[in-house]
């Protein structure tokens, strides 16, 4: 689709909608309008990158590659580039096509799973003492609004260079199980698979999101990562490779939960409903229904969901190990109690592949999977099962918790690897191994028959 057609549609969308606010343009006239819009896309278009990433992949029960790609953008002239944690998730290799046509490879500086955001640096080419790259703006506005038109820029289904039209829809999309930290804008420019980690821009030409979530059905249905939430962390993913969250444990509802009907008649604060096992604000002694309405003496007030992420970003960027004065009221009487956070750490377990079983296992996390810490707090499961692969024939499952190997606990990565290391090189001599699971809270045995190498079959 050519930028001429693309520029006359939203002409025409414009004189039938009106005038644009976010980038100052009050007018009816289509030509001028559509001069804005180009020049906004002209600012921002050559810092778009298309990323390219050979990927590490497990799931199929043995350790594979896979190719996938997606967008970023330029947001420093020596060559900073932001893109979607998904993106770059498990790569081996990150290779850059920009807009002038040349290719560098980069590598990763910080990452963050929780707001699905990372931040990569592109390499300098032979010769090259420093880069100079054209690079977006990122925009610190936090006004956006419903019916401020976009463009949302990148390489969806691979097709680099496009770029869609459309406005905001919701300036304040509530996504809990996307992200606890953070709203998100919805828009209806298209956004497709590949369009991950290109820039949302506005009528001034500034970056005002990351273009993360698409839909594939109903429409034109899109969730972009605010620039404000990505200026609260970058710093930490420029300084310490992570964000790494400050970890409470606390587990909170807003005054107002519609989705509960729950509704509290209270003027402020935020209601803590438990608190996680083993958690910092369980040992300082939180209970359920204990409304938190200060922090170090700043008032809190969450009245709805859409306030939720902007406290639990506050919560989760503080300091770890200082202490935090919390202030409570707990039937009807007001007290104070100090909570020093941890790091929340890891949020995805590692993984490890067994190809000569069929198996590949990973590490159970609290956070990413609550199902299985529920059963055994520190230890692995089955990530993926080879098909076919000895595995299969012997009736081992995903999810299936590892719990030993011949009798032999297992609860670590480096642990479980020397023992299948070990089985590997006496397999002439001792071709089964005996695996102690836990399934659906039952213990079982599985003998393993791995005298087939099936890579070689």
């Amino acid at each position: 689709m050519g930028k001429a057609y693309l520029w006359g549609a939203l002409a025409v969308a414009v004189a039938l909608g009106g005038g644009c606010r976010n980038g100052g343009w009050q007018s009816s006239d289509n030509s001028n309008f559509q001069a804005v819009i180009s020049q906004a896309g002209e600012r921002v278009f050559p810092a778009v990158v298309y990323i390219r990433v050979v990927r590490s992949n497990l799931t199929d029960g043995k350790a594979s590659n896979q190719v996938v790609s997606g967008s970023g953008v330029v947001i420093s002239p020596q060559g900073e580039v932001l893109t979607n944690f998904h993106v770059i998730d498990k790569a081996l290799e990150i290779r850059c096509l920009l807009n002038d046509g040349s290719a560098r490879n980069a590598t990763l500086v910080g990452a963050d799973k929780e707001i699905d955001l990372a931040l990569l640096q592109l390499s300098r080419n032979p010769g090259e003492d420093e880069l100079r790259l054209p690079a977006a703006k990122l925009s610190r506005n936090k006004t956006l609004r419903e019916g401020d038109f976009v463009m949302a820029m990148g390489a969806p289904w691979g097709l680099n260079r496009s770029v869609s039209i459309g406005i905001i829809s919701c300036a304040a999309r509530y996504l809990p199980e996307n992200s606890q930290y953070t709203l998100w804008y919805q828009t209806d420019a298209a956004i497709s698979p590949g369009n991950s980690g290109g820039p949302l821009v506005d009528t001034a030409g500034n970056v005002v999101g990351l273009n993360t979530l698409g839909s594939l059905i109903g429409g034109n249905l899109g969730f972009t990562l605010p620039t404000p939430t990505i200026l609260d962390v970058l710093p930490r993913l420029r300084e310490y490779g992570r964000v790494n969250w400050s970890w409470f444990g606390f587990q909170l509802q807003p005054l107002r939960d519609f989705d509960r009907n729950i509704y509290f008649n209270y003027p402020d604060g935020v209601i803590v409903s438990d608190t996680e096992p083993g958690s910092p604000a369980r040992k300082a002694g939180f209970l359920p229904n204990d409304r938190i309405t200060a922090m170090n003496g700043t008032p809190v007030t969450v009245r709805t969901g859409e306030e939720m992420p902007g406290f639990r970003r506050t919560l989760g960027l503080l300091p770890f190990d200082e202490p935090v004065r919390f202030t409570v009221v707990r039937d009807g009487k007001e007290q104070e109690i100090p909570v020093a956070p941890t790091p929340k750490g890891e949020v995805e377990g590692d993984e490890l592949a067994c190809p000569r079983w069929g198996l590949t296992f990973k590490v159970i996390n609290r956070f990413d999977t609550p199902q299985h810490y529920f059963h055994r707090e520190q230890g692995l499961y089955v990530f993926g099962v080879a098909f076919p692969g000895n595995a299969q024939d012997a009736g081992i499952e995903t999810d299936d918790i590892l719990i030993a190997v011949n009798g032999e606990s297992v609860e670590t990565i480096s642990k479980l690897k020397t023992i299948y290391d070990r089985a590997v090189a006496d397999v002439e001599n001792a071709p089964r191994v005996t695996l102690s699971l836990l399934r659906n809270g039952q213990l079982i045995q599985k003998i393993l028959d791995f005298s087939i190498d099936y890579d070689k079959e």
